[in-house]
């Protein structure tokens, strides 16, 4: 004689059955979705470590593909990993928030507006019209150049049109392409840095309507395991050491090969007192989506000056794109 199943105990399997399918898809899609929250925690732990560093700069595209997926699956039966998923995005926006909504100074209101332009060209590209097309569009104040190759640079002037001073570095030979950095300005300029060992970088005194700006350029290494892992450490000492020579307003601005809440960017706060703009949406590679992008190309300002908007640049054929800021007097 077989016994009777309560109905309650038919009516829990059914329920289960249908939120909380079980075969090796739901097991395998639990185990994808238990990857985002320890990445969320790698970042938010604050360890520098190589192995914890690495992992936090991908917390941004990370969210992106994580709330695709449990959209996905909400719209599924896997109604169970769909509420997994939907943890793993939040504990990954609390990682992230620092470095798309970073705490900054207030604006002056009715100071002068500062338009700065940033991009990593990539030394190998030879789409100078794309290039002259994103520095016009952007109508910037400032041009701050990475990684300029020999094509552009003997195209400079349709370049940097409207831009009659300039600094730049030597040109440097590298395995990827000889490169140079460059700092163009609407207003006079003067050189305040020549590049330290270890630290790809040109400086400016810029005279802007908010008065005089010290403006660096800079180009930081590959993180590890890319590069050894002391690399960009050393160069943000560099950095540090330029800012504690210099009085008065300074932005930098350039490739840090790192997220501006992981190691290096929180010791580019911590030793030089700068603070991000925000890194929304991100950079690189130009190939994804911006909102899926990583944030490596970021711009820094002191706390007398505040950022009062940041968006993308147009395209130059690079890997990075191009990010165009301001910023202004902050309020005291």
């Amino acid at each position: 004689m077989t016994t009777p199943v309560q109905p309650e105990r038919q009516g829990w399997r059914r329920w289960r059955a249908r939120i909380a399918p079980t075969g090796p898809w739901d097991a395998l899609i639990r185990l994808a979705l238990a990857f985002p929250p320890g990445l969320a925690v790698a970042a938010l732990s604050g360890i520098g470590h190589r192995w914890i560093d690495i992992l936090a700069q991908f917390t941004a595209p990370a969210l992106v593909a994580t709330a695709l997926l449990t959209g996905l699956l909400a719209l599924t039966r896997f109604r169970m990993a769909a509420l997994q998923g939907a943890v793993a995005c939040v504990a990954l926006l609390v990682a992230v928030a620092p470095q798309w909504f970073p705490r900054g100074p207030e604006p002056e209101a009715g100071a002068p507006i500062v338009r700065l332009y940033s991009a990593n060209l990539w030394a190998r590209n030879g789409e100078v019209d794309a290039m002259a097309a994103s520095v016009r569009e952007a109508d910037a104040d400032i041009v701050v150049l990475i990684e300029l190759g020999d094509v552009a640079a003997g195209r400079l002037d349709e370049v940097l049109a409207g831009y009659p001073h300039r600094v730049a570095t030597p040109r440097i030979d590298r395995s990827s392409g000889a490169a140079r950095s460059i700092i163009a300005s609407r207003y006079p300029l003067t050189v305040i840095a020549d590049r330290p060992d270890g630290l790809h970088a040109v400086g400016a005194s810029v005279r802007t309507p908010v008065g005089p700006v010290h403006v660096l350029g800079v180009h930081l290494t590959r993180p590890w395991p890319f590069q050894e892992q002391w690399g960009q450490i050393e160069q943000t000492m560099a950095i540090g050491a330029i800012r504690a020579d210099l009085t008065g307003p300074m932005v930098v601005a350039g490739d840090f090969n790192s997220v501006s809440s992981a190691r290096i960017g929180r010791q580019m706060q911590r030793e030089t007192g700068l603070r991000p703009a925000s890194g929304f949406p991100g950079t690189w590679p130009s190939g994804l989506p911006a909102v899926a992008g990583v944030s490596i190309d970021q711009v820094y300002a002191s706390p007398d000056l505040a950022f009062v908007r940041r968006r993308l640049g147009q395209p130059t054929g690079s890997d990075h794109r191009p990010v165009v800021s301001e910023f202004t007097r902050a309020a005291r």
